[in-house]
Parts: structure tokens; C-alpha cells; sequence
């Protein structure tokens, strides 16, 4: 190979290679797709740790979480105990006794957004349809490495968060990470510390009844 044959090499490489980042990551977001499109059950444990840019205080949490697709979900803490987060399939009960004590809200099963911690679905169910998607680099989240996408909702969508960046296995395609950005100036960064998929899951776990003598408010 001559050394004219060498630099042509190299430059098509340098050329190349933003391509093949911005295709990377493009592929990272079909992986995790296809991979939640299988998804039928999912355990976690995690931590969460909320900032808010206006007070500039920040707390963080953690917890265990479950899910039976389609609208099955629970997330218990372990810190700070006692509080918890049930989707039952029919209503979604927000019981926090370490922040608001003495109440617990009822939502509709349909309103998604009382639901902060949803592993990976709100942002896997037709991304590209609902957000626009860039890449956002690469990085390491518990040993894994991943792609990180950021994701802004469309004006056509409605929007429980002004962006979000997720963070994709390279390998199996789960979500390790996501920190969500909300107009209140609150920013919610969830690491998810351990993850299983389409495992059994604690039926119990999906079934809330309100601790005697707390209000029940509905919205």
C-alpha cells in the first residue's frame, strides 16, 4: 500500500467516523425498541436523585421496582422506607409518607405522568413518532457500557418532560440510565443498579389498600 493509498485511508476514516457515530447511536435506539417490544416482565432495583435548579436543594432515593406489562407497575423505597408508587391496572395510588404524611392520591390508570419511574416504556413506545432523537455520546453506567440518546417531546406530544436522556446498553439493549428535565426546574436522574427482564414477579406487589386513617385524594 503507498503512502498516498495510506493518507487517502485515513481521511475517508476521519470523514467517516461522526457517520458512524450518529449511525450507532440510531441503532441503539432500534435495539432498545425491539428489546422492551419483548418485554413481558421486568425487576430493578435503582437510585433516584432529584435536583431542583430553583431551590438548588437535591435528594436522593432508593428503591425496588417491578413491572407486569401492560399496566402493572411498583415501585416501593427502601429510602425512604415507606413510601410507594402502585399501578394496578384500573388506578395508580401515590402513597409518600416521608414527604406528604397522613394522604395518599389516586389517579386514573391512564394518566402515565404519576408514574415517575417507568423503567424504560415511556420512552421506547414510538420514539421517533413522539420525540426528537440525537445522539448524546457514549458512556459506562454499573460496568455497562451504552450510547446515550437525548429525546425532546415533538409540539404535537403531550409533554410530561421538556427532554430526557437515556442511556443504552450496547449489548443487551436495556436502559441503565435516564435523567428527565422538567419545566418546573426539577431534573430526575434514575440509575438503574440492577435490572431483570421477563422474570416472575410478586403478584402482591401490584395490589395497594390505603393504611387506616389516610386520606384518599382523587385527581
Amino acid at each position: 500500500m503507498t503512502h498516498r493509498t495510506v493518507r487517502w485511508s485515513l481521511a475517508m476514516l476521519v470523514v467517516a467516523a461522526p457517520l458512524l457515530r450518529a449511525q450507532s447511536a440510531d441503532d441503539a435506539l432500534d435495539h432498545a425498541v425491539s428489546v422492551w417490544s419483548k418485554v413481558k416482565t421486568a425487576r430493578a432495583t435503582f437510585e433516584q436523585t432529584v435536583t431542583n435548579s430553583l431551590t438548588g436543594s437535591s435528594a436522593t432515593a432508593h428503591g425496588e421496582f417491578q413491572e407486569q406489562r401492560p399496566n402493572r407497575v411498583s415501585i416501593r423505597f427502601t429510602d425512604p422506607s415507606g413510601d410507594r408508587i402502585v399501578a394496578d391496572g384500573e388506578s395508580v395510588w401515590v402513597y409518600l409518607p416521608s414527604s406528604a404524611p397522613g394522604q395518599v392520591v389516586k389517579h386514573a390508570a391512564s394518566d402515565q405522568s404519576a408514574i415517575p419511574l417507568g423503567i424504560t416504556g415511556e420512552f421506547l413506545t414510538d420514539p421517533r413518532r413522539r420525540y426528537d432523537v440525537s445522539a448524546a455520546g457514549t458512556g459506562t453506567v454499573e460496568g455497562h457500557a451504552a450510547h446515550a440518546l437525548t429525546l425532546v417531546p415533538k409540539a404535537a406530544t403531550q409533554r410530561s418532560f421538556d427532554k430526557a436522556t437515556i442511556w443504552v446498553d450496547d449489548d443487551d439493549g436495556l436502559i441503565r440510565q435516564f435523567e428527565v428535565v422538567e419545566s418546573s426546574g426539577v431534573t430526575r436522574r434514575v440509575r438503574i443498579t440492577s435490572l431483570d427482564i421477563n422474570v416472575p414477579v410478586e403478584r402482591a406487589a401490584f395490589a395497594f389498600k390505603p393504611p387506616t386513617g389516610v386520606r384518599v385524594i382523587d385527581r
